[in-house]
């Protein structure tokens, strides 16, 4: 049974808080799925348990498992990969589960920005939430183009043009129709990710032991030859030696492991709209852990076996080409004829999902900050099937910057410095979301309020928020190192290494300065200042009884007996 904090600062359960309360057992035989966060006309809460799992497992995987991995794999080498990816897994699933103990007490739409309202200070809320939802509108277009380049594997006449413009309007499409229509898609589609994922690992396995037509056994022969590490060659070619340069290789694939990892927190976008979310958020959480484990970590050491790392196709890769995929380079190596279609057409599948994914996570991100005053009233609309219709709008058209790939070598220079730069806003969100944690656990210790009745409890705190803090930073400051090295500096690299840096902090000033509730202060008054969130005045219990109540029903429901097929399903999903 979940607990909460009741307004005395002690933790009760719903049954409880239900007596205190003086109501009765029929109010709360309302259907749940009618629920709307955010007040009338709101969105509404129509995500099932087995969404949220699905989600959480596969919902963002998209083009940077399938294909980036192999630049991974090119830069740092088979062992530096698996390094890489593991550490940075660590870190990820440090961040998840920070999230997941302050998501599963306070559910709301967007939440990490909440969070870093109601426990750092509203200019880091704001700062953070722009970011975000930047940072995967500018995502949406880049799976797009993505989705192309896949495309023409098969045909490469046909300007990519013809392909952007109508995946372009069915993920404008899917995130208009009600919320369950998207987590129902995107349920399945998760589900053929992940078995293409695990497919491809079994795979792997089997021709690397010499089950493959050619029936060559490879082992760890590419570990011997060319090596376990590659070296760091920096932009101008300068390659650095010996094990400095090995150790900046490794270096440089956890920057890029971090960017495949891009996406894991969108779950927790959906618990604003979840059913059960006490219930659903803390799994889905839990499985992240298998998710990184399974489909990075073992991925990345299936093809550290099967594909050399300087191997031709994976050096003149641009990141996006699907047959410099090291899953399709290792298949068609061992002879294997008809699959690397397949394997391009589930490429496909994810690059499109994580495109849909990444809409949806921006528009709600935008309609949080509107909940929470921080954007115009006119983000908070919704339609009566609750969908933040101008937040999708907004947060939509920039899809249409796919189309700056088609154009001449300056519009695709545009078009991929805005993609790196989104990518370091993701990290720079991780990171707040950890130092969130970290005042949420130190604000509930100073006002002696015990975490163990918390409806989920994270592990290996506070060490593991510090942790995933102290190794974000660490990667955003050094995610562009390899300019300094030689004669590669230029200022347009200095400026796509960094500039999302400033532009955080010129978030956080502007709404430092205007965005306060307060009287203007300053010797012309012309400031409204936001205050830093104090230890002792975190509010622990706002925004807890629509939650209460919603637990109360769940236990209603489970009381219920349920057929023989709802159990099966229950069970299986």
């Amino acid at each position: 049974m979940s607990q909460t904090l009741d307004a005395q600062g002690q933790f009760s359960s719903p049954e409880e808080d239900v007596e205190k309360k003086g109501l009765d057992r029929e109010d709360f035989e309302v259907d749940p799925v009618a629920l709307e966060v955010g007040g009338e006309g709101g969105v509404k809460r129509n995500l099932k348990e087995r969404h949220l799992a699905m989600i959480a497992l596969g919902g963002t995987i998209g083009t940077g498992l399938f294909v980036g991995s192999g630049s991974a794999l090119a830069n740092g080498g088979p062992v530096g990969a698996l390094l890489g990816y593991l550490v940075m897994g660590l870190a990820v699933y440090s961040m998840m589960i920070a999230l997941g103990e302050m998501g599963t007490l306070f559910p709301d739409s967007g939440n990490f920005t909440h969070f870093a309202t109601r426990f750092l200070d509203p200019s880091m809320g704001f700062a953070v939430g722009l970011n975000f939802a930047y940072c995967y509108s500018i995502s949406l277009p880049v799976e797009l183009v993505a989705s192309a380049l896949v495309i023409e594997y098969w045909n490469a006449t046909i300007s990519q043009a013809a392909w952007i413009a109508p995946l372009f309007f069915l993920i404008l499409v899917v995130n208009l129709l009600p919320i369950y229509v998207y987590g129902e898609l995107e349920f399945w589609f998760s589900a053929m990710k992940i078995t293409a994922i695990v497919g491809l690992i079994i795979l792997g396995i089997v021709l690397n032991c010499g089950g493959g037509p050619a029936g060559d056994y490879i082992g760890f022969r590419y570990w011997k030859d060319p090596g376990p590490f590659a070296q760091l060659e920096a932009d101008d070619g300068t390659i650095v030696a010996g094990s400095w340069g090995r150790f900046l290789a490794f270096w440089s694939v956890m920057v890029q492991a971090a960017f495949s990892f891009i996406g894991v927190e969108v779950v927790s976008i959906t618990v604003g709209e979840a059913q059960n979310p006490r219930v659903a958020f803390p799994k889905a959480i839990r499985r992240t852990f298998w998710r990184i484990i399974i489909f990075y970590v073992l991925g990345i050491l299936v093809i550290g076996l099967l594909v050399p790392y300087n191997s031709e196709r994976l050096l003149n890769s641009n990141g996006n080409d699907a047959s410099a995929s090291p899953f399709v380079i290792a298949i068609e190596n061992a002879g294997i004829k008809a699959l690397p279609s397949i394997i391009n057409a589930v490429i496909l599948i994810a690059a499109w999902s994580a495109g849909n994914s990444y809409l949806y996570a921006a528009s709600r991100t935008l309609y949080s900050l509107a909940i929470e005053g921080k954007l115009p009233r006119i983000f908070r609309y919704c339609t009566s099937s609750g969908l933040p219709l101008y937040c999708i709008a907004v947060s939509g058209s920039f899809g249409f910057l796919a189309f700056l790939s088609l154009g001449n070598a300056g519009a695709n220079s545009v078009f991929n410095w805005l993609y790196i730069i989104s990518s370091i806003t993701g990290i720079i969100t991780w990171q707040v979301i950890l130092a969130s944690h970290l005042r949420f656990y130190y604000g509930m210790k100073r006002q002696n309020l015990s975490r163990d009745n918390l409806p989920w409890k994270a592990p290996f705190q506070p060490y593991s928020s510090w942790f995933g803090f102290i190794f974000f930073g660490l990667v955003i400051l050094m995610n562009g190192f390899t300019i300094f090295i030689g004669d590669s500096f230029t200022f347009t690299g200095l400026a796509t290494a960094y500039i999302c840096l400033p532009i955080f902090g010129a978030f956080c000033l502007l709404y430092k300065l205007f965005g306060g509730a307060g009287e203007r202060s300053g010797p012309r008054k012309i400031f409204r200042l936001t205050k830093w969130v104090s230890l002792e005045d975190m509010d622990f219990t706002t925004g807890l009884r629509e939650l209460d109540e919603m637990d109360a029903r769940e236990q209603l429901k489970k009381e219920k007996p349920k057929s023989w097929a709802a159990r099966v399903w229950s069970a299986l999903f």
